[in-house]
């Protein structure tokens, strides 16, 4: 018996959650029925009837034509999310290309706009001309995501929020530290919100949040890589820097301030070349995408990859120092952590045949578990299909699948 103190439950708010429970399980099968669907989560058929009603009113979920008869009683009419309607827009800002998409209910990638260019500002020190590049690449950034919204428009797709993937420290809805941007304390959800809605004023006042590009990255292995079920991971993205997450029991660990994971800024030679965050033998001075092709002699990635197949002397050295530090940085995150894996994304899996060599042999060595043996499996490298404008735009879409409700637009609306 309820305590006369205890308030009572909210009729409204239970069906709220159930329409999330009901959108989620159809989310998560891709496709299935009301019957399964009740089976799974654990309420009477009329009840899941009457929800799976309403989101099909909504427009959330579709009936898709097929029945299946797979269990006793009537074929049932086989639902699944709705290819149109709310989406997420992530958008991924980094040191040398601007990544734009739209992902729909599915999960699917729907539209996908990249520019490559050097978002770098030409003189960090001066705080006047930082501000205004960062500005700058901020507008540029939601000039694409306004063509991408174009296009989203014409598959009937609209945005239920932005995702904004950033290098560097972020919280609050700033970069506060960006070494490779030359960024400080850039109001980055702001500026771009600012530049979005003057380009197209229908999305003033939607929602936006931000996170550093490596969490939004491991976000998108989690829920769309080829993951199986493993939950608690060190992901490591491979750009210009070096940028790190950390993912246990399906969480993101942030941290006391929400900067949890800047690996390549952990120190492997405290006599090393100076980092542009100011330290001294940061890993990303050795196998961040600029130190590597310098130390190669490189133009580019494939560049870079092209010479090691030749067996080019100077790639392979560049390769195995930077496989010996990613060893080094990776050995003591794993002693301390003691993850399941370690999954290498950006230009990584591309290079992984000349990294992994001494790589392995410095977890081998060093990781004090003896679980990270060469051949243990528990290096892998991301999968092709996420990244983290994919992180990003899925943020948004777990909020819509968290609360329907709150993203259902009227019919004619």
């Amino acid at each position: 018996m309820n305590h006369p103190t205890e308030p009572k439950a909210d009729k409204s708010g239970v069906r709220r959650h159930n329409l999330s429970l009901v959108l989620r399980t159809v989310h998560e099968a891709g496709e299935t029925t009301r019957a399964a669907v009740a089976a799974r989560v654990g309420l009477t058929r009329p009840a899941v009837s009457s929800l799976v009603e309403q989101l099909l009113d909504l427009g959330f979920l579709v009936e898709s034509g097929k029945t299946f008869s797979g269990q006793a009683g009537r074929p049932g009419t086989v639902l699944k999310p709705a290819d149109t309607g709310p989406a997420g827009l992530g958008v991924e800002i980094n040191v040398d290309y601007v990544t734009v998409c739209v992902v729909d209910l599915t999960g699917t990638d729907r539209v996908r706009r990249t520019e490559h260019l050097d978002n770098r500002d030409a003189d960090a020190d001066a705080d006047a001309d930082a501000d205004a590049d960062a500005a700058g690449v901020l507008a540029r950034a939601a000039r694409i995501a306004a063509e991408a919204l174009e296009a989203a428009a014409a598959l009937r797709l609209a945005p239920a929020g932005a995702g904004l993937a950033l290098p560097g420290l972020v919280s609050g809805g700033s970069v506060r530290q960006a070494p490779n941007l030359g960024w400080n304390e850039v109001p980055a959800e702001t500026l771009f919100a600012e530049a979005l809605t003057e380009l197209r004023p229908g999305t003033a006042g939607l929602p936006l949040t931000s996170d550093n590009e490596a969490n939004m990255a491991a976000l998108a292995e989690l829920w769309f890589g080829e993951l199986g079920d493993l939950r608690t991971f060190l992901h490591l993205t491979g750009e210009i820097g070096v940028g790190g997450a950390i993912v246990v029991h399906g969480e993101l660990l942030r941290g006391a301030h929400g900067f949890a994971g800047e690996i390549g800024h952990l120190v492997v030679d405290a006599e090393g070349p100076r980092c542009r965050c100011g330290s001294r033998g940061c890993l990303e001075q050795y196998a961040g995408q600029a130190a590597l092709l310098a130390a190669a002699g490189a133009d580019d990635v494939p560049d870079l990859a092209r010479r090691a197949e030749a067996g080019e002397p100077r790639a392979l050295a560049a390769l195995a120092e930077a496989g010996r530090m990613l060893g080094r940085a990776l050995s003591g995150a794993v002693n301390l952590l003691d993850p399941e894996a370690v999954v290498l994304g950006g230009i990584y899996p591309h290079l992984l045949p000349w990294l992994t060599p001494a790589l392995t042999a410095e977890l081998a060595d060093r990781a004090v578990s003896g679980l990270w043996t060469p051949d243990a499996g528990r290096l892998r490298p991301a999968s092709t299909t996420t990244d983290a404008s994919r992180g990003a735009a899925a943020l948004v879409l777990h909020d819509v699948l968290a609360d329907p409700l709150a993203y259902a637009t009227p019919i004619g609306g």
